[in-house]
């Protein structure tokens, strides 16, 4: 790219820059005025209606097709006052993404005219293409229909013109073909499995729910660069490209001052989210140069989602208002980190109580450690499962990294947890559960520095799934996953776990112990089992891969082996025994992320090829004729002995070149030819491990030669922007 295109590119981002202005409402006065909440429910809604309506998303009470009916009117007279003209059905399918309809909110009158019409049955369900959608063989092209309906748990909300109705999307045989039903299927089973335990402690516990903390990681790029990097473009991450000479090992843009054109673009979102009851509440920069992040106040899991994803949408758009182009990859650049999306998860009880936080009380406390543990037993049986379901072609990039939680499912406690623990396995008696307050210290020789509190528990970055004091964080879900994937195994799990345990318990009480030794009995055992899963220390040592291979944790790396997990006979009898999904829909998942893991790869070997042979060998060999020219006419001018000693670097230069040229082509027509053997499978995970195996490995090969070539050749004459360029924001 030439200086002259750079400064065109600079000038017409300064000048949309500008044009951005920054919201000077407070948010409360224009938080969720595009979202058909409860208060515009009881605006809009006959009062039974409403009454009706609000049990059934407390309490899981059933809506009539006449309740639908009202809610329709309701909704249509408060969208109409907004300016909006369509609707749609928004879910989510397995692509990973979001999709959506737009109906007109019309139909003839019969005078040969239109009016304005919403029924219930339009809110209550449409019929979108079961077929067109990753479904994994339980749709074929002539069995297309599918139903998506009305999930009235999620407020519907309006994004431009038009009122977007969440929904669950099934098949016409009735399988899930989505992640919203499982998701609110193991919902269910958390909340029927943990009400269950926790009236062990207190009667009056009628309902848990889990709750969902999300913590979105991103980049951006300016849009001019963007569209000049094909591999951006086409895979949302830089197939080739050598690091710059600086990138973050300076660790000065963590937390550092955010940029102003950044800036503008946060506050742009951050409005908008506001808008549509996006609970928004912190941003900074991200270790990485031009990674940011950005977390909301924690709400219950699947409204938590379905912000997320809604989210990821927004994001999008309002980058490209600013000139940027938003990467969610897990890992666009090479040699710097990539992108999470920690998920902070938690249970909660409808009388207040946070189950993952230790109480004051010795029985409060007791409730804490048995939830703790049966979380951890959940974790530990399940491992393999909970790698599976954060395991994606992209994520592989980042798992495992000197950046990222390993590619091995453990837990981080602390020490004072650990302690606790430690102090139960070993005792015969219940009042050694009690874990400390807060402790506080004064920072010595500053006086004016309030009392600081310390927490329970430190933070591991290196663990996967690390305990923080009141919740479980899920360190390695990528940033462009959707966070059902995760939450549907870790409720599921978590449901399952406690299940056994109540059964465990009871148990013991009809040999005649009391419940609270019968609990305390059971724990202990459990944490004995559970040892091996707690970890606190580095888990990106060599040493840990050795050690959790030799306490039986599952230590897989290769992604098609990984996602077999969720076939497994264990897993498919614990989702069918908590009627969260059945064999054949994991099937069908697990064939989807399969075929998915092989397209994704299919693609950035095509764009990879495209790259070497289009762009770079023909720049490079351009610029190795200027050379053989340039020795040329010196040749011409001097001696042998003469030449050698003046033009000796340029003639290694050309040796240097002609490999890289020579190398690249080579290893491009092996890719060529790995990529049309595998496809040739028919198979879908014969086709997988035979990307995996033979194809991937030569993407690195490719890249290191180009990567060299970049180094080589003239800086003017390169065809592609460099890091140095992507990665700071001007």
């Amino acid at each position: 790219m030439t200086t002259l295109r750079f400064k065109m590119v600079e000038e017409a981002i300064k000048r949309k820059a500008l044009e951005v202005k920054s919201p000077e409402a407070l948010a409360s006065e224009y938080f969720g005025i595009h979202v058909f909440n409860r208060e515009k429910m009881a605006k809009y809604l006959p009062e039974e209606t409403f009454r009706t309506l609000v049990d059934s998303v407390d309490k899981g009470t059933p809506l009539s097709r006449e309740i639908a009916d009202s809610v329709a009117q309701g909704m249509k007279k408060w969208a109409l006052k907004l300016g909006v003209t369509h609707y749609t059905h928004w879910f989510q399918p397995l692509t990973g993404g979001t999709a959506e309809k737009h109906d007109a909110f019309v139909e003839m009158d019969g005078k040969g005219g239109m009016i304005e019409e919403f029924s219930g049955k339009l809110l209550i369900q449409q019929e979108p293409d079961a077929s067109s959608f990753p479904n994994g063989g339980i749709r074929n092209t002539f069995e297309a229909r599918g139903y998506s309906a009305w999930d009235a748990t999620s407020p519907a909300f309006i994004v431009d013109t038009t009122l977007c109705i969440p929904t669950v999307f099934i098949s016409y045989t009735g399988e899930a073909l989505d992640y919203k039903v499982p998701l609110l299927k193991a919902e269910q089973a958390v909340n029927k499995a943990a009400t269950g335990v926790c009236r062990l402690f207190d009667s009056g516990v009628s309902k848990v729910m889990s709750y969902l903390g999300w913590e979105q990681e991103y980049f951006l790029v300016d849009e001019g660069l963007w569209a000049a990097r094909p591999d951006l473009m086409l895979t949302g991450r830089t197939l080739i490209g050598h690091e710059s000479a600086k990138n973050q090992q300076l660790e000065d843009h963590y937390f550092g001052t955010i940029p102003t054109r950044v800036m503008a673009f946060m506050k742009d979102l951050e409005c908008e989210c506001l808008k549509l009851g996006i609970p928004v509440k912190t941003r900074h920069n991200e270790v990485a140069p031009n990674q940011f992040e950005l977390a909301p106040i924690f709400e219950r899991t699947n409204l938590a989602n379905d912000h997320n994803q809604l989210l990821m949408v927004v994001m999008k758009k309002i980058a490209r208002r600013h000139c940027f182009r938003l990467l969610l990859h897990e890992k666009p650049f090479k040699g710097i980190n990539g992108s999470g999306k920690h998920c902070n998860w938690s249970l909660g009880t409808d009388t207040g109580i946070n189950l993952l936080s230790p109480g004051k009380a010795p029985q409060e406390n007791l409730q804490f450690v048995t939830f703790l543990v049966n979380v951890l037993m959940a974790v530990y049986k399940y491992n393999g499962l909970l790698k599976a379901c954060i395991s994606t072609a992209t994520n592989a990039h980042r798992l495992g990294a000197n950046e990222a939680p390993p590619a091995i499912i453990s837990s981080f406690l602390g020490s004072q947890v650990s302690e606790v623990l430690d102090r139960i396995e070993k005792s015969d008696t219940e009042d050694v559960i009690r874990m400390d307050a807060k402790a506080g210290f004064h920072l010595n020789g500053i006086t004016h520095i309030p009392e600081l509190l310390i927490d329970n528990t430190d933070r591991n970055r290196t663990s996967p799934f690390a305990f923080t004091g009141n919740r479980f964080e899920f360190r390695a879900v990528g940033s462009s996953a959707n966070c059902a994937k995760a939450m549907i195994v870790l409720n599921t799990a978590v449901a399952e776990q406690l299940t056994t345990f109540k059964k465990d318990v009871a148990h013991l009480m009809q040999q005649g112990k009391s419940k609270e030794n019968a609990i305390y009995s059971v724990i202990k055992e459990y944490i004995r089992k559970s040892a091996p899963i707690r970890f606190d220390g580095n888990g990106y040592s060599e040493a840990w891969k050795k050690e959790a291979y030799e306490r039986g944790l599952d230590c897989e790396t290769s992604i098609p082996v990984i996602l077999q997990q969720f076939i497994a006979p264990d897993v498919v009898k614990m989702f069918e025994s908590q009627g969260v999904m059945t064999a054949k829909e994991l099937e069908a998942r697990e064939e989807v992320y399969v075929e998915t893991y092989t397209k994704k790869l299919q693609i950035e070997g095509r764009v990879l090829g495209d790259l070497a042979i289009n762009h770079i060998i023909p720049v490079a060999s351009r610029y190795q004729n200027i050379l053989l020219e340039k020795v040329g006419r010196m040749s011409m001018l001097f001696s042998s002995e003469k030449l050698h000693a003046l033009a000796r670097y340029d003639m290694e230069m050309i040796e240097r070149l002609s490999t890289h040229i020579s190398e690249i082509q080579n290893i491009v027509e092996q890719l060529s030819n790995a990529r049309k053997k595998a496809n040739k499978i028919r198979n879908e995970k014969e086709k997988a491990m035979a990307y995996h195996d033979t194809v991937l490995p030569l993407f690195d090969k490719i890249r290191y030669h180009i990567d060299k070539l970049e180094l080589y050749i003239d800086d003017e004459m390169w065809p592609l922007p460099k890091y140095r360029e992507l990665l700071f924001i001007r």
